[in-house]
Order: C-alpha cells, then structure tokens, then sequence
C-alpha cells in the first residue's frame, strides 16, 4: 500500500489546526481523506471539494478508515477516539485526554519517534504532545545528548491562535488599543494548567521523569506563533558556539539571529537564536530564544509525521495481489 492511499480521518477539519492538516495533507498528495466536524458543520463544502462530515461515535465505529488525526477538544476525544479504534483505525489525538495516561505514547518524532509503534499493538491511540512541549523538546533533546540536562527554566509567549479559530477573529476585531497580555488558561494552585502541562509533557518526551523544570506561561495578542525564552542548565560544560553547532544539526532546527513567530508562521521548523551565556547561572548556563508556528511543528505536522510511523509498517505488509504473485 502507497501511504498516500491510506484512509485518512480529520476530526476537527474546520478548526484551525484542522484546517491546516487538510492543507499538509493535500500537499503531501493524500489522496483519501474525509473530514469530520460538529453537526453545526456537516455538510459544509470545503475550498479543497471534500464535504464535511458530521463526527460522531457511529460514524468513526463503521470503518472505512485506516487512521484518524483528532484535534476537537479533550471531552470530545474522549467520546469519539475510542469509536474510531473499535472501527479499526489508527488514532493521532492532539488533545490533553490521553498524552499523561499510561500505556499512550506522547511523541515528537524527531525526539521519540520510535515509541509510536507501541501503539500499534496495543491502545492503537499516540498523543500529539502541547503546542509549546513540542518545539521545546526539540530543542532540548539534542542538547541533553550532548551534555545533559540539570534544569530548565522557561517563559512562552503563545499566539491567540492556540485557544482556537474563534479567539483569531476575536484579535482581528479588537483595535490595538485593546491588545494586552492574557492568562487565559485554567489556574492549578499557583501555576496555570498549560505550565503543568508543559513540565509533565517534557518529562515523559525526553523520558527525564525527574527533570526539574519550571515555566511561565503569557498568551500575547499575535494570531499564529509561539515563542518562548529558555534558560538552561547542563550538567557538563557547553559553549554557545557549541551549542549553536549542536543545535545546527539537529531535525527540524533552524538557527537564525532573531527568532519571531512572524519569521516562523508557515513554516516547519523550529526557529532557534540568541544563544548566549546565562550570566546569572552558577555554571553551565545558557539562554536560548525560540519561535514555532504552533498550527504546523505545533500541531497538524507534528500530527502528520506520527501518523507517517505508525502507517510505514503497513506498507511493508504484502497486499492481496502481492499474496496472489506469491501464491503463484
């Protein structure tokens, strides 16, 4: 089987991170893909020909689907992803519903990428890590094979884009002199949901579960990109011209002079810069300035590549005219 003709489900189509994934999908030359989306949205003619369909249990149960890529919502992945495997399909879920629970890889392809196939065996089901883990692993993955990680400390600064579609057109309505910085996450004592989120997240990616790592979540008045301001410490020394060559080489990294998220809108990488001493550090201190579009790396691509894993075994299973020629 051609990956390109697998049968490719996207719950969540009309949404901002759904409508990115009918876009890479469509440039990757998918072939077969049906988008889903609440009732208010079935039917809906999409600009690429395909008709949304209505998501629901039944509807993901009756097969015809080899994989699902999930982005809706936690109580919705919670009621529509189970249907989907009991169908038979393979499920890439971007909410927070199963990336913490045991038994479900949470993977970064370019970090874990070879604990996707677990699910295959097993819970059938990968989750597609936080917008913000995702380019951070990315970054300090290479860094910690290099020369250990001792503690991170970080500050994001997160696009209105990651609270959903509507929260897009709700900054394009406001006048500038509207514009502030938001909290806007559910509070977990001291700390917001999305710092907790990105502490757990990290440490089952990198698989550090002891990794001290503290953060401070801002969301700030741009429509598409995720930055964020990182202090590291490694346990053996690290020059910034060490690093910068380090991070060079490293999957899906790109070192720039600034990075911002209007430099990474659209884009598939991560953007690394101003790596520098930190000179407030004891020792082995850096300080790294990074930007993401959080609707591609951040999301659908990162959805897409893990999808690409967990599909690559089945090409390499006979087909039935393959058995035939075998037979024969």
């Amino acid at each position: 089987m051609n990956s390109r003709d697998a049968r490719i489900g996207v719950v969540g189509a009309t949404g901002a991170v759904g409508t990115v994934t009918l876009r890479l999908l469509r440039e990757r030359g998918y072939r077969n893909v049906r988008p889903f989306a609440s009732a208010r949205s079935a039917g809906r003619q999409l600009e690429s020909g395909l008709t949304v369909e209505e998501a629901t249990p039944e509807a993901l149960a009756a097969g015809g689907l080899d994989l699902v890529l999930f982005s809706c919502g936690t109580s919705a992945s919670r009621v529509l992803v189970p249907p989907a495997v009991e169908g038979g399909a393979l499920v890439v879920d971007k909410s927070s519903a199963y990336r913490l629970a045991d038994g479900y890889p949470l993977v970064v392809p370019e970090v874990n990428g070879d604990r996707a196939a677990e699910a295959i065996e097993t819970t059938r089901v990968v989750a597609n890590p936080n917008c913000s883990a995702i380019p951070l692993t990315c970054v300090l993955k290479p860094l910690h094979d290099a020369a250990g990680l001792r503690r991170v400390r970080l500050s994001t600064y997160q696009a209105v884009s990651g609270a959903g579609a509507h929260r897009m057109e709700s900054l394009r309505s406001e006048s500038p002199e509207e514009h502030d910085l938001e909290f806007d996450w559910t509070w977990e004592g001291d700390e917001t949901e999305e710092e907790a989120k990105i502490r757990a997240e990290a440490r089952k990616i990198l698989e550090l579960p002891q990794l001290p790592l503290s953060a401070t979540t801002v969301r700030v008045p741009v429509l598409v990109g995720h930055a964020q301001s990182v202090w590291v410490e490694t346990e053996e020394p690290l020059s910034p011209e060490q690093t910068e060559s380090v991070l060079a080489a490293a999957p899906s990294v790109r070192i720039v002079e600034t990075p911002t998220p209007r430099g990474a809108a659209q884009t598939e990488d991560v953007l690394i810069g101003r790596i520098r001493p930190d000179r407030a550090a004891e020792k082995n201190g850096l300080v790294l300035f990074l930007a993401c579009d959080n609707l591609v790396k951040g999301a659908a691509l990162n959805a897409l590549q893990i999808a690409e894993l967990l599909l690559a075994p089945r090409l390499a299973e006979p087909q039935a005219d393959d058995q035939a020629l075998i037979g024969t």
